[in-house]
């Protein structure tokens, strides 16, 4: 049985927010709970499924900006990866970076694998658009955040961002997944729809396509 897939566009900056999770269990998980998390929640309800925990992508504020009303509505874990965790520590730029409250905090690393009945998500690390950005695959489903769009990858130039990573992130984590992988992406920053495959990426995305890290820096204009 497919998992239950929901796809919901939220706030200003062409944000997705996603509901992902097991069927008979009526259980899922929240991708990057911000802006409308009430939205979201409200989805769940009316699907008759409960959320279970959040998954962060990434700690930037227009993806978890509603994890302080997500969890005055439910008393759940948020999903994060050390290395973001580590660089909030450090001072990463308020505004730009979100404080989570740590009492919720779980760290997962790349390769934990986290299961909701029998549907199973495993954690993907892929820093490069911040220190801790991570993906998560579920049943040939991959929601991105801002590491890979349709036709384009995440900035690198922000604080916290490393186009070394990033290349190595693509090529060296996504580029090896299976071809017929669905790609769900953190914006909707393009005209050819909400999704993709990591074929048609490999196709037709200028950055996904380059296996030159020289190549790589020069068309990131560094």
């Amino acid at each position: 049985m497919p998992p239950y897939l929901r796809q919901i566009p939220v706030g200003p900056m062409e944000n997705f927010c996603y509901l992902v999770g097991d069927p008979a269990v009526k259980k899922c998980w929240i991708v990057d709970p911000a802006w409308d998390v009430k939205t979201a929640l409200d989805i769940a309800a009316a699907d008759g499924y409960t959320v279970d925990g959040a998954l962060i992508s990434h700690s930037h504020f227009d993806h978890c900006n509603a994890v302080e009303s997500l969890l005055a509505d439910r008393n759940i874990p948020l999903y994060v990866q050390p290395r973001e965790l580590e660089y909030l520590e450090k001072g990463a730029p308020r505004g730009l970076f979100w404080d989570l409250p740590k009492d919720h905090v779980r760290p997962v690393k790349g390769g934990d694998v986290l299961s909701l009945g029998a549907t199973n998500l495993t954690v993907l690390h892929t820093p490069g658009h911040t220190p801790g950005s991570q993906c998560f695959l579920v049943d040939g489903r991959l929601f991105s955040g801002d590491t890979l769009f349709l036709g384009t990858c995440g900035r690198c130039d922000l604080p916290g961002g490393n186009p070394h990573e990033l290349f190595e992130t693509l090529n060296g984590v996504l580029a090896k997944l299976p071809d017929d992988t669905v790609l769900f992406p953190g914006h909707n920053y393009s005209s050819r729809g909400t999704q993709s495959t990591l074929r048609e990426e490999k196709k037709e995305n200028r950055f996904f396509s380059v296996r030159r890290l020289d190549d790589f820096l020069e068309k990131l204009g560094f």
